[in-house]
């Protein structure tokens, strides 16, 4: 690239490593990272899990399997360099009846073509070896897959661009964004800034960001709540790892499971309920200028209709305790509704095509000088260092 600036709209992973991959690459390039918080990861990075994905899950030969398997390996060098909390403590997979073993089946097939390292399928003894109080008839043991502090990467990977000559700017929501013969006006509550090329990591409001760069409406993002429990100290030690469900391929969410986090604590969840408010973190957030937008969209109510009868199942959950863990409670039967408390939550931005189906892989648009990070969700975090490789070697090829 010749010398010029490059504006980045968002502040979670995937922007600031975006940012920080152009000031290690270019260092005529000028990188503007556009923040509308006042601190980096304060949404779906900052929010999440803190999973480190080895691939179990995605199509072979899709976007999410070739960059989360790149993703990976490149996190955990890269947490070893910046002093950031990285553990593996391994997942299992579990099928808990017969009824299952189908799905588990053609995910094992799946796992092994994405070259999960590590992966072994173990029985029910097996199981108990590795986690002593789960149950099942049989699950996949991936030992690689590990926990780490995402709010840290952040941290830096904001500090990298610092030091590389970039500017990250907090507190600077984008407004509008204007087109130039001679690059593009990104106007934010901070005043308008010119530059030469864009990308849109937008998040949560990436839809809206990405329709004022290329003016192509869609997918829409529509948000899911995503709502936690927390195991008791009392009970913690029952959880040594990860215990995940066998995720029903009709849907891009995993299911309720059971993460440890670098801080020793054990969660349980997430769910997915529909989200009021974009930003919404607890049910009492309501947007209805947002609502508004999300029923206006045709995709919207064809996912509904064909989704509602989840979507009222998930509902109930978030309501009652013993609902929630009602499922849960299948794969550790040692932990109920008494050993749990309320946690936090977070906002999953899911696509959502005109048609109605649920946008699954990663879609990155690039036209005319603007990137467009349409849909970035799990493994996002995980994949977040190559995603900005595979955009950086993108913005390169079409640079004149």
């Amino acid at each position: 690239m010749t010398e010029q600036t490059v504006g980045v709209i968002g502040g979670g992973i995937v922007g600031l490593a975006v940012a920080r991959e152009l000031s290690r690459r270019h260092e005529s390039v000028r990188v503007l990272v556009f923040e509308k918080e006042d601190r980096l990861g304060a949404h779906q990075t900052g929010h999440n899990s803190g999973v480190v994905h080895a691939g179990i899950y995605y199509p072979p030969g899709g976007l999410k399997a070739e960059l989360c398997k790149r993703g990976r390996s490149m996190l955990r060098e890269y947490c070893s360099e910046r002093s950031v909390p990285y553990v593996e403590c391994g997942k299992l997979v579990i099928a808990v009846d017969e009824s299952e073993l189908g799905r588990f089946d053609a995910l094992e097939v799946n796992a092994r073509r994405n070259g999960v390292p590590g992966l072994r399928r173990v029985s029910g003894s097996g199981i108990t070896e590795i986690e002593p109080h789960a149950d099942g008839v049989a699950a996949l043991h991936s030992p690689e897959t590990a926990i780490t502090d995402y709010a840290a990467v952040a941290a830096a990977l904001g500090e990298d661009v610092g030091r590389a000559g970039g500017r990250v700017l907090l507190s600077t929501a984008v407004t509008g964004l204007r087109r130039r013969h001679d690059g593009i006006d990104v106007v934010t509550t901070g005043g308008v800034h010119r530059v030469d090329r864009l990308v849109v990591c937008a998040g949560l409001r990436s839809d809206r960001v990405s329709r004022w760069a290329d003016g192509a409406d869609g997918p829409r993002i529509v948000p899911f709540r995503g709502e936690y429990m927390r195991l008791a100290p009392s009970v913690r030690e029952l959880v040594r790892g990860m215990i995940y469900p066998v995720p029903d391929p009709r849907y891009p969410f995993l299911g309720v499971h059971f993460t440890r986090r670098v801080s020793g604590e054990v969660e349980v969840g997430p769910n997915a309920v529909l989200g009021l408010a974009r930003e919404g973190y607890r049910r009492r957030d309501v947007s209805p200028g947002q609502l508004r937008d999300m029923a206006s969209w045709p995709g919207f109510w064809r996912m509904a209709r064909a989704h509602w009868r989840t979507g009222v199942r998930e509902v109930v959950g978030s309501l009652s305790v013993r609902a929630y863990m009602r499922s849960a409670s299948r794969y550790v039967p040692a932990v109920g509704p008494a050993d749990v408390r309320r946690a936090g939550s977070g906002i999953r931005a899911q696509a959502v095509d005109r048609d109605g189906s649920l946008v699954d892989d990663f879609r990155i648009n690039h036209a005319d000088g603007v990137t467009t990070v349409r849909n970035a969700p799990s493994p996002a975090a995980t994949s977040g260092l190559a995603i900005a490789e595979h955009v950086v070697d993108r913005m390169e090829s079409e640079s004149p």
